[in-house]
């Protein structure tokens, strides 16, 4: 028997329509209750970089929508410029709850993250936004465990940057014999690979090392030279991808498991590729425009390399990665396996050479 299709009167469907709206409403009232159940949350945001460097108003932001989400109970403040501490602390402030969040460059501290020194490797990068969403979504897999310390929130990194230098640079051969300033620990392996020596500084520190003549050069983000006052002190850059550095933003475990349920299903949301993405945006569009920036100063010389020159520069480094695959065995993971997931999400999002 084929029954015909229901018809519902004018009375039926209002009382349905009635219905719907006091069910969305009573959610909301629920949702609403539990939220003013909920203790008032304020974090401090621990960041090393200076108050006008464009990642401050990205964290910032991203508290503005955690707040609103919330309903008000979780709120934040940020402290840029090292107020909390030094650059190269700021894992261990996370940690040891200095800073409820905090803004961290993993390869500041050698050897304590194998696997994600992986993602400092040169030319594994060719743009941040694509990389951002390549590296986030890669280590996600691995943080848990390398970074058991804290509450991971998500990983992200700058447009690549170069060598920055009072002489030019364009083959590896001119590395030999200079100090150079280097981003990451796995920067300064490649230093010290090509017969340079490294000069160990955070970035806030870089341009006092340079105009002392402690360095005679620097691996840096193009847009920064200017914002931290390098440009001052140096004249030479190498216009090629030559490397990015990876960061995450972490969070203190004991301030996490104090929230409510609902105040942690908030940070949850705001934990996440996508906001990796958005975080990072505005910093790697600043650091691309940076190129064009230095170029056109007064005194300034940029060198983009030929194909050679950077194949060049290939070979001379190739044995970092298996240097990086014995320092990853020798903690426990697989080295074959961790790589190719990053090289794997690298062509995903479209984010290599």
């Amino acid at each position: 028997m084929t029954l015909a299709p229901h018809r519902s009167t004018p009375r039926a469907r209002g009382r349905q329509a009635v219905g719907t709206a006091l069910a969305a409403l009573a959610t909301l009232l629920l949702t609403a209750s539990a939220q003013a159940q909920d203790k008032p949350v304020n974090l401090k945001m621990g960041s090393w970089v200076p108050a006008q460097h464009p990642l401050n108003p990205s964290f910032v932001a991203w508290a503005e929508d955690i707040k609103k989400a919330s309903g008000g109970t979780i709120t934040a403040t940020l402290f840029p410029s090292e107020q909390l501490g030094k650059a190269f602390d700021h894992y261990d402030m996370a940690r040891d709850g200095i800073a409820d969040l905090a803004y961290v460059n993993p390869g500041y501290q050698p050897g304590r993250f194998p696997v994600m020194a992986a993602a400092a490797l040169p030319f594994t990068f060719a743009n941040a936004k694509g990389g951002t969403a390549a590296i986030d979504a890669w280590y996600r897999a691995y943080a848990a465990r390398e970074m058991k310390d804290v509450k991971f929130c998500f990983a992200f990194i700058h447009d690549p940057g170069s060598f920055h230098s009072r002489k030019k640079i364009t083959s590896p051969a001119d590395v030999k014999g200079l100090k150079v300033r280097p981003a990451t620990s796995t920067i300064g392996q490649m230093v010290t690979l090509l017969g340079g020596t490294n000069v160990q500084a955070s970035a806030p520190e870089s341009r006092d090392m340079l105009e002392r003549g402690v360095a005679d050069a620097i691996t840096f983000p193009w847009g920064s030279i200017s914002l931290f006052g390098i440009d001052k002190v140096v004249s030479h850059h190498m216009d090629v991808p030559l490397y990015t550095t990876p960061f995450v933003w972490v969070m203190n475990k004991d301030k996490y498991e104090s929230m409510s349920a609902a105040q942690k299903k908030v940070i949850d949301d705001h934990c996440t590729t996508e906001w990796a993405e958005k975080v990072a945006t505005p910093w790697a569009d600043f650091e691309f425009a940076g190129r064009a920036k230095l170029a056109g100063l007064p005194g300034h010389e940029s060198t983009k390399l030929t194909p050679e020159q950077t194949d060049a520069w290939r070979k001379a480094i190739a044995p970092m990665e298996a240097q990086w695959a014995a320092d990853a065995t020798k903690a426990g993971f697989d080295a074959k396996a961790v790589m190719e997931s990053l090289k794997a999400n690298v062509a995903k999002y479209k984010a290599g050479l």
